[in-house]
């Protein structure tokens, strides 16, 4: 099994229909999860040149879950009934 990072781009306000839509999800794909993640807060970027906060936008990742897969197509499947409502950026963990 390998492990994957989702990075979710998503752009909402959580209230207990989008929470029971998670759980619901996260319950589904059980024995994959890793780690069921949290949503991010503000961010801020810090590169050699500098550093900013980062704005809430469609380019910002709002959230993680990491889980074990076979292949990159097997954790894009595990995606199929997630509630998310832009993007998931998929990123292969690979060991060291």
């Amino acid at each position: 099994m390998k492990k994957f990072v989702y990075l979710f781009h998503d752009q909402w306000e959580p209230d207990k229909a989008v929470e029971d839509a998670w759980m619901s999800w996260f319950g589904e794909i059980g024995e994959s999860v890793v780690d069921s993640g949290n949503p991010f807060g503000p961010g801020r970027e810090v590169a050699l040149t500098g550093r900013r906060d980062l704005p809430a936008n469609g380019d910002t990742a709002t959230g993680y879950a990491i889980v074990n897969a076979d292949s990159m197509e097997g954790a894009e499947k595990l995606l199929e009934n997630c509630p998310f409502k832009t993007s998931v950026r998929i990123y292969e963990a690979l060991a060291m």
